[in-house]
């Protein structure tokens, strides 16, 4: 079986809610996501390890330094506000690329968070913290000689950008895992993002760069989150032109669909002949799934597991989204399962 990682600490974060269509709703990103995956694990007869330590070096490698330090002092600024709600969400967004800096904490969630659907908490720089450290320990078990590891990060990370936060995510752990694996000799990573939201921050991060291949298979963005980015017409700039490719996909679609999507997106992997290859695995693609945006069976979820691990590079598996119904830990433990056979 494949090792599995996970920290304790993600379950500090625990949101209230956020903001859709202007309604203040219950957060779909909760504990609850991890226990319902860990619950599945344990009757799967996986054993969950802790993750090892790895600093702030990582993450700097990856995000500014002045996001790392709001992410993990800006809460406490925040509640010392007065009137302030207990979480951070902001409520003022620069929209100029030439915006200024504000020193006040109420321009700074704005400039560092990318949307309403990311609330901070006290708990959240630990959280988030400890889901890159497993994504870490996962990168680090595969370069060691693993066949494939797989992190239960919580949050997830794939709509964090370098400086900002959105849609449930502070800590890009794709980016980070697949940066540390450039830092430590392997010379070309690819990232797998079949979550059923864009990896717009992913994207966003290796846009211009050669040595990390993007494909992301995902919601048609001209009429789901996060909208702006996932276009197949975006393929990356500058040194990165062609080393980026999406795959946007008809709301409704089922696994007919979306695996021939994946077969186009594992050939173009295996142009680019990675070293490592980064998964970014969206639950959220389920039939079942709250977002009920794609209708991807169980049957479905075995597929994609056994036509990741047939394109046979060495596997990092890193959990996205995929939120509270009966099959979430279920449809999870299909896809790696094909990695323990």
């Amino acid at each position: 079986m494949i090792k599995v990682f996970y920290d304790a600490a993600e379950k500090q974060h625990a949101p209230d809610n956020f903001v859709i269509r202007g309604v203040r709703q219950p957060n779909k990103e909760v504990p609850e996501r991890s226990e319902l995956m860990l619950s599945a694990l344990a009757d799967a007869g996986y054993e969950v390890s802790e993750p090892e330590e790895f600093g702030l070096a990582p993450l700097k490698a990856v995000h500014t330094e002045r996001y790392l330090d709001f992410l993990e002092n800006g809460h406490g600024e925040w509640v010392a506000l007065a009137d302030s709600a207990p979480e951070i969400i902001p409520n003022a967004f620069p929209v100029n690329p030439h915006a200024g800096y504000p020193t006040a904490i109420v321009g700074r969630a704005g400039f560092h968070m990318g949307d309403m659907a990311c609330p901070i908490n006290a708990g959240t720089w630990a959280a988030a913290r400890g889901a890159a450290n497993a994504a870490l320990s996962a990168t680090k078990q595969v370069r060691q000689g693993a066949r494939a590891a797989y992190a239960l990060c919580r949050p997830p990370g794939h709509h964090a950008f370098g400086d900002r936060a959105a849609g449930f995510c502070f800590l890009n752990n794709a980016a980070i895992a697949a940066q540390y694996a450039r830092d430590q000799g392997d010379e070309r990573v690819a990232i797998l993002d079949v979550d059923v939201h864009h990896g717009n921050g992913t994207q966003d991060i290796f846009y211009d760069r050669a040595d990390v291949f993007f494909a992301s298979l995902h919601g048609d963005p001209a009429e789901f989150y996060p909208f702006f980015w996932g276009y197949a017409d975006q393929t990356g700039a500058g040194a990165g032109e062609g080393f980026t490719v999406n795959y946007p996909m008809p709301l409704g679609s089922g696994e007919v669909v979306f695996l021939e999507s994946l077969n186009n997106a594992i050939a173009r992997i295996a142009e680019f002949a990675p070293d490592l290859l980064v998964v970014s695995l969206g639950i959220d693609i389920s039939i079942n799934d709250p977002y009920a945006a794609f209708k991807v069976s169980a049957e479905g979820f075995s597929a994609i597991g056994q036509m990741i691990e047939n394109a046979g590079y060495p596997t990092v598996i890193l959990q996205e989204g995929g939120y509270v119904a009966p099959d979430l830990g279920t449809n999870m433990v299909r896809v790696i399962e094909a990695f323990s056979k």
